[in-house]
């Protein structure tokens, strides 16, 4: 079949299907809901109509009752068929010969209420109830029965009090019309239609009426038929068939224009690219619009006008790549962005093999390959959603790249959608290089050199490619090429790591593993510059260990490197994730304590005094702890200087004077005269600015008096102004609520207290600290 047949046929079947499955549903589910309603209205004639005859059976059953009771049974029954309750008595003896008869009965037999009498084989003629005559002393006398008539005005009673059509046959089994209020147009066909069946279901007529039989049975001993009109709407199935119909034409008709107008520009094009295929890059489709079909032309004459210019440039081009790539690692190997390199050489790898998609693993820590970089893999995985993101993530040793990764050889070849390996792309052709550190080739597995994983002990992470366009295998030189980008990847990935090391080591110190001089000096000018921009305090505390010469000359040099190590960690234990800890020489240290005020310092300098004086070091070698305690210098900017050198020689200044004050305690610098300080307003009843943070400038604490009105007063034991030696050795008020505010402001409304081993440290990120290093 052309490409124009099915066309047609496509759009024919997704035209015309929906809608004749929705004809379908419309005439199927019309007649399902005229069929409920019509049987649930039959249920509802036919439960009307048992209710009826009982309650007729009942007034006849009560009016023969009262003439057997009487003792004048002939004028008790003249009297009741006088008033109506029953249209005939009967008495009989119990030979069962009449002896009373009223005027105008019906000729008998008659139908019993009880269904358990005779049944005649005529018409009924009356319903009946039959009681026994006795005497007083009990004995059997005759029976009497009360019977009222089944006439035609009794069924269009019937008919009445039920809603439909009514008909009393002629006996059981027979078919034959007593009375009826059916049409006789109809007449027919219900009967034929109750004929057929031999219980109570419903049954439809061919012209659309449901039809239901009930009786003769226990309590309701006439034979009735009862039937009622379907409600479908008249004409339904014609006029669906004609939606149908019409619909079709349409859809033929639009079907076979638009085949041939989206296929004639395709039978072009194909023309045209067979000619192509055969080597002749002349050859030109006709632009005949401006849609898709159009651009497509136009990109096709576009393609052809310049593949003749790109085949001799790409002839020329493949034995330059090479020297280009050498001149690609120099430019790499000096750029310490470990992304942007991988990235680079990825897209190049790409560019220069012809591959569709790639990645860059490295081996992480407990052999597990993770893809750095990746292009094109979206939608190539076997499991999960292919509109979710996925990473590349393959233990060493395990399928295509784990393999190359584990023995250090590389691979390429074809593979089956069935044999891709769990947690790697779908793929049809590939190519997998390894690259380690320069000068150190990959080690075989289950040598000494490697390590316990089975990863080389050199091996830094494999470079894979999928999919070569054009379907051919990735060949030798493919591989070739690669083990040339893999090398720039090794030889990258060597720069960068020495370099962070290089970085940390530089900004660290290698005893205590905090922040040193040299970053000390760059991070109080980035937070001083960061309080004044965004006008927040900024607390400087000088910490220095109290007669830290003695314990060297006590226990030894090691011993005081063992005390000044846990002393390190002591103090980041008790601060938060964003102040920051430097060790400024010898036993000296600094502890910059960003958005927080003096009493939130003060608070800081004696739960570190605390740690240090309630818990002696253990020193390896000496049978006792080592007793040191610290002494603490607190400065806050803007209060004690305005650049960040004034606060840290103030907080010197303080510490200075809490050695003088007889060490183990902490002092607040004096606020000097000539910096500038100017109180913020804040409004009577604000504990804190609406961020939670420390302003610079005065703090004010609000109290609330006893008849209910707020006032503002200076914080209790943060000293505006004082000498060195008026600070406290223990913040005032450091057990009421107002010390409490003061710690929740200082540690702002997204820092937490950490616990011990949390708080800030060294690393190698010098921006800001990471916990737990």
């Amino acid at each position: 079949m052309t490409l124009r047949g099915r066309l047609t046929a496509a759009f024919l079947v997704v035209v015309l299907g929906p809608v004749l499955l929705g004809a379908l549903f419309v005439a199927s589910t019309a007649a399902a809901v005229d069929r409920s309603r019509s049987t649930e209205r039959l249920a509802v004639a036919a439960s009307t109509v048992r209710t009826s005859v009982d309650a007729l059976c009942q007034q006849l059953r009560a009016t023969a009752d009262a003439v057997a009771l009487n003792g004048d049974p002939s004028a008790a029954a003249n009297q009741l068929v006088s008033r109506g309750l029953a249209a005939a008595v009967l008495i009989t003896d119990v030979t069962g010969r009449v002896t009373y008869a009223s005027a105008g009965a019906p000729s008998t037999p008659w139908r019993d209420c009880s269904g358990t009498g005779e049944t005649q084989p005529g018409p009924v003629r009356a319903l009946a109830a039959r009681v026994d005559l006795r005497d007083r002393a009990g004995a059997l006398l005759g029976t009497v029965a009360a019977a009222q008539l089944v006439d035609p005005a009794f069924v269009t009673r019937l008919a009445a009090v039920t809603g439909v059509a009514v008909t009393l046959l002629g006996g059981a089994g027979s078919d034959r019309v007593t009375h009826t209020t059916e049409s006789r147009e109809v007449r027919d066909a219900v009967l034929a239609a109750a004929g057929a069946v031999d219980s109570e279901r419903v049954t439809e007529t061919h012209d659309g009426r449901y039809v239901r039989r009930i009786g003769p049975s226990s309590g309701q001993p006439l034979p009735l038929v009862l039937s009622v009109p379907s409600e479908r709407p008249p004409g339904l199935h014609v006029t669906l068939l004609g939606a149908v119909v019409l619909a079709g034409l349409l859809a033929v008709l639009t079907a076979w224009r638009l085949a041939r107008v989206t296929t004639r520009p395709l039978v072009e094009l194909a023309s045209a690219v067979d000619r192509v295929a055969y080597g002749d890059l002349t050859a030109r489709v006709p632009v005949r619009s401006r849609d898709e079909l159009g651009r497509l032309a136009a990109a096709f004459n576009r393609m052809t006008r310049e593949t003749g210019s790109y085949v001799a440039a790409l002839t020329s081009s493949r034995d330059q790549l090479r020297g280009h790539l050498a001149v690609l690692g120099d430019t790499l190997a000096s750029t310490h962005d470990l992304q942007r390199i991988l990235r680079v050489i990825l897209h190049s790898a790409i560019a220069a093999t012809g591959a569709r998609a790639g990645a860059v693993l490295l081996v992480e820590a407990g052999g597990v390959l993770a893809a750095q970089c990746s292009e094109g893999l979206d939608g190539r995985w076997p499991d999960g959603d292919p509109d979710e993101p996925q990473t590349l993530r393959v233990p060493v040793g395990v399928g295509v790249v784990g393999a190359v990764a584990a023995t250090g050889e590389p691979q390429r070849g074809r593979m089956e959608p069935t044999e891709v390996p769990d947690g790697e792309p779908r793929c049809r052709t590939y190519v997998a290089v390894p690259f380690a550190t320069p000068g150190g080739p990959a080690a075989p597995t289950g040598t000494p050199a490697a390590d316990e994983a089975g990863t080389p002990a050199s091996a830094l992470g494999v470079l894979a490619l999928y999919d070569r366009v054009g379907a051919d295998e990735f060949d030798d030189d493919d591989l070739v090429t690669l083990r040339t980008f893999a090398g720039h990847a090794a030889v990258a990935v060597e720069n960068v790591r020495v370099h962070e090391e290089a970085q940390r080591l530089s900004l660290t110190d290698p005893l205590t593993g905090l922040w040193n001089y040299r970053y000390l000096r760059e991070s109080i000018r980035r937070e001083v510059e960061r309080a004044s921009r965004f006008g927040r305090m900024l607390s400087v505390l000088a910490l220095d260990l109290d007669r830290f010469k003695d314990v060297n000359d006590t226990y030894g040099h090691a011993a005081g490197d063992t005390v000044l190590a846990e002393f390190a960690r002591r103090v980041r234990g008790e601060i938060r994730e964003v102040d920051l800890a430097f060790r400024q020489g010898g036993e000296e240290f600094v502890l910059l304590l960003p958005e927080t005020d003096a009493r939130g310092a003060a608070i800081v300098a004696e739960r570190l005094g605390a740690a240090v004086r309630e818990a002696p070091i253990a020193v390896e070698a000496y049978a006792g702890p080592v007793m040191v305690t610290v002494s603490v210098g607190i400065a806050v900017y803007p209060d004690h200087g305005s650049t960040g050198r004034e606060v840290l020689e103030a907080a010197d200044d303080a510490l200075y004077a809490a050695k003088a004050a007889g060490r183990d305690t902490y002092r607040v610098a004096e606020v000097r005269p000539d910096v500038p300080t100017r109180e913020l307003q804040v409004l009577a009843g604000a504990l804190s600015p609406p961020d939670g943070l420390p302003r610079a400038g005065r703090q004010v604490q609000a109290h609330r008096e006893p008849g209910g009105h707020a006032r503002s007063e200076p914080a209790v034991g943060v000293p505006e102004s004082s000498p060195p030696g008026s600070a406290h050795a223990r913040p005032e008020g450091a057990d009421d609520p107002a010390a409490d505010a003061v710690e929740g402001a200082r540690a702002g409304p997204d820092a937490a207290r950490p616990g011990p081993g949390g708080g800030a440290s060294s690393g190698p990120h010098p921006p800001r600290q990471s916990r737990g290093r």
